[in-house]
This record gives structure tokens, sequence and C-alpha cells, in this order.
């Protein structure tokens, strides 16, 4: 079998991550952690319930792996209307997401810290989320550590599943070679509605999308839609 039939045919495996592992703190982390953390955190236990999680039935989007949190503070900031749901592992990147949203008196971002994949697969309905944010995700661009990389047929088949009719997956990447797995894998799935190079006008140019730019390098935007 090619690698590229292995990587289009990648089942969940365990122990496989789609992140790496960093767990360093400061006191500073500590302290922004400690203080804003409960106030948008969601319950540790149950799935999905906008009323009891948010306190009101609004449109929720999932970001996967929102670092610092420029994008999630942003789009919270921008759409009022909605819930903005941040996943992260990187407890500095969610305790400076916190300390940005701070002085804005964001009341409809909210945060899972840890992985994204039991979130969406024990805890988040069918049909439940308006979209999904992908922005920059790791692009692990070894061929060999291509079963790393989030999208796969899998997640693919997740997502279109915890969709609502008419949301949107929207991915953007730096790294060329994510950019081509992502084709490669939504073509093949066959589920999606494709959309290349429409950058969302709310999304700041910070973190990945700055430095991939200052280093010469395109960024790639596709918007999915369930087919």
């Amino acid at each position: 079998m090619s690698s590229s039939r292995s990587a289009l045919d990648h089942a969940p495996r365990h122990g496989v991550r789609t992140f790496t592992p960093r767990w360093r703190t400061s006191p500073l982390t500590a302290e922004r952690m400690e203080r804003l953390l409960p106030r948008h955190s969601i319950p540790e236990t149950g799935g999905l319930d906008p009323q009891a999680w948010f306190g009101r039935s609004a449109p929720v989007v999932l970001e996967i792996g929102s670092g610092h949190g420029a994008a999630a503070v942003a789009y919270a900031a921008a759409h009022p209307e909605h819930d903005l749901l941040a996943v992260e592992v990187h407890v500095p990147g969610v305790a400076r997401m916190l300390a940005a949203a701070e002085p804005q008196g964001l009341g409809n971002l909210w945060v899972e810290r840890g992985d994204a994949m039991p979130l969406l697969t024990e805890r988040i309905p069918s049909g439940s989320l308006a979209a999904v944010h992908l922005f920059f995700p790791d692009p692990w661009p070894k061929a060999k550590h291509a079963k790393r990389r989030f999208v796969q047929q899998h997640t693919l088949s997740l997502l279109a599943d915890r969709l609502a009719a008419g949301g949107v997956l929207r991915i953007a990447t730096d790294h060329a070679v994510y950019a081509a797995h992502v084709r490669e894998q939504v073509a093949h799935h066959g589920g999606w509605h494709v959309v290349e190079g429409q950058r969302p006008g709310w999304r700041p140019q910070d973190g990945f999308e700055a430095k991939g730019l200052v280093a010469g390098r395109s960024i790639a935007e596709f918007s999915l839609t369930r087919g």
C-alpha cells in the first residue's frame, strides 16, 4: 500500500496525538488561569447543552487549537450573537487568551483546556455546531508524520456529523504541505463543498499567519460546507 493510500485510509489510533504537548508554565500563567478560567470554563461532564453551558441558546462555534487566542477573541468580539468555544492543550496560550479577553468583557468566549477529540467524540452531539475553526494547526510536514495531521478521513466525517445544516468548517494554514494534504483528504472524502481563498475579515493577522507571511509563505484558506 502506498504512503498516500495509507494516509487516506488512516483511522483513529490510540496514542497518536495531533499536537505537541508543552506543559511548562509560569507564575503569571498560573495566576491568570486561577483568576480568569472559572468565568469561561464549561462543565466537566455531560453533553453540549447551550442553555446550561452558556446561559442561552445561540449558535455555537468550536475553535480547535486556539493557540494564544487572537482569532478566538476576535471572533467572539465580532459575533456577540454566537458562543465561541476554544479548545487548546497549551496552558500558557489559554492564559494569554483569557487575559486578552478580560478588558473586552467577553461573555461569549468559552474554554476547554485539553484535546479536542474527546470533546468532539463524547460531548458534542450531531448537528449542534454552527461552525468549526481550524486555524494554523501543527503541520507535521514530514510524510512519516502525516497520520498526526488533524485533517483525516475520520475527522472530516466526525466534523460533518457535528455541524448543523449550513455549518462551515474553516481551515487556514501557511504550510504548502498541509494545504496539499487538506485538498487530498477533502477530495477523497467527497462529503464537502470547498471554496478556497476566502479569508475571514474578522481574523487578525497574528501569530502563525504573521510569521508565515514574514517568511514568504502563502496562506491557504479553505471554507468547507457539507455536501
